[in-house]
């Protein structure tokens, strides 16, 4: 098992240098795994494949999962 402090873990921080109460981190594992995790929750840990990640970040670029990032209706967004 990767031992989580040994990991560089990378945040994605917003552009225009908000603060936020929570970042994701990233971290890719000896393991060829990739690990993610909140900085509000640093314990609790996701665990996919490289080939998962892979996956999931050209379905962000194809702009799959943009409805997700969209205000509701009715709450003034």
């Amino acid at each position: 098992m990767t031992d989580m402090s040994e990991l560089e873990w990378l945040r994605a921080e917003p552009e225009d240098g908000e603060e936020l109460e929570s970042y994701l981190e990233v971290a890719a594992g000896p393991d060829g795994m990739i690990y993610m995790r909140e900085t509000s929750d640093p314990d609790n840990v996701v665990v996919t494949t490289q080939a998962k990640w892979e996956a999931f970040l050209l379905g962000i670029k194809a702009g799959e999962f943009d409805d997700f990032a969209e205000e509701p209706p009715g709450t003034g967004g």
